[in-house]
This record gives structure tokens, sequence and C-alpha cells, in this order.
């Protein structure tokens, strides 16, 4: 997938968009996308201007993003104005190297269990051939309230 299928398929918009390409994708089992990291990031102004690291929230939140197109895939379906994929859990998270700009983040992330719509998943981040984080994740689609 291109960066306009995921579009498509997400509601997050720069800069908050984490995913800018999915390498591989078997609905219901895992995904491989990327985030290329560019030193243009918003986040690298203040962590750090000595040191530019990439926030291990939002690598965390890179693979939340990756497997919520793993979710939308396997459903069938995109985001819509009327529901909001949640991130409601982390557990087991580690970080293992520091991710800067010039790096290549691959997200490996695969369904561990799906009941109704519930989601968990495990998530690797890596750099090259090097872990840069790992977690189990936990998301859910949510009704939102209609407006009156």
């Amino acid at each position: 997938m291109e960066i306009r299928e995921i579009l498509d398929t997400l509601p997050h918009r720069y800069p908050f968009l984490l995913v800018d390409k999915v390498n591989e994708l078997v609905v219901g089992e895992r995904i491989v996308a990327q985030k290329n990291v560019s030193i243009n990031e918003e986040f690298f102004n203040g962590h750090f201007p000595h040191f530019p690291v990439m926030p291990g929230v939002l690598i965390v939140e890179a693979l939340a993003q990756a497997a919520g197109i793993l979710s939308f895939k396997t459903m069938g379906t995109t985001s819509s104005q009327d529901s909001v994929y949640f991130f409601v859990g982390i557990d087991n998270c580690r970080f293992k190297r520091p991710v800067v700009p010039g790096d290549i983040l691959t997200l490996h992330v695969s369904i561990e269990r799906q009941s109704r719509l519930l989601w968990k998943y495990k998530g690797t981040a890596m750099v090259g051939d090097e872990l840069a984080a790992e977690a189990d994740l936990m998301c859910a689609l949510r009704d939102l309230p209609s407006k009156a």
C-alpha cells in the first residue's frame, strides 16, 4: 500500500500519521509497514535538540496505526466519521535502541486475538536487523455518539 491508500484507510493526518508505506499485509494475520524517520519531524524540535531521538510513545503509536490498517483491511472497511479505533492498552512494552533521523522504522504487527470489536496484537519495531521496540497492543472500535 502506498500513502494514498493509507490515507483512505486511517483517519490520521500530518503531523500524526506515522505510517508511510505498507510492505506486506496478510488479511486476518499480520502487517509489515514502515515509517521513514526524517529530521523534519515536528517532535525533533524538542526531543532532543542536541540529540534528536524519536519519542518512544510515537514508536508505539506507529505500531498501533499499523495495527489499525491491519484491522480495517481484515474487517473490509475504513475509518469513518461514525466511529473511532481507540488504542486501549499496552503491555510488555520495551525500548531497545534509539530511533534517530535517517532511520527506516519497520513495523511488524500480528493479530494475537480478536473478540467482537476488541483486538490484541504483538508488535515489534525494527531498524534494519535491530529491535528498537516491542509491545503487546490492544485496540477497540467504538461508535461515536450521534450528533443530535
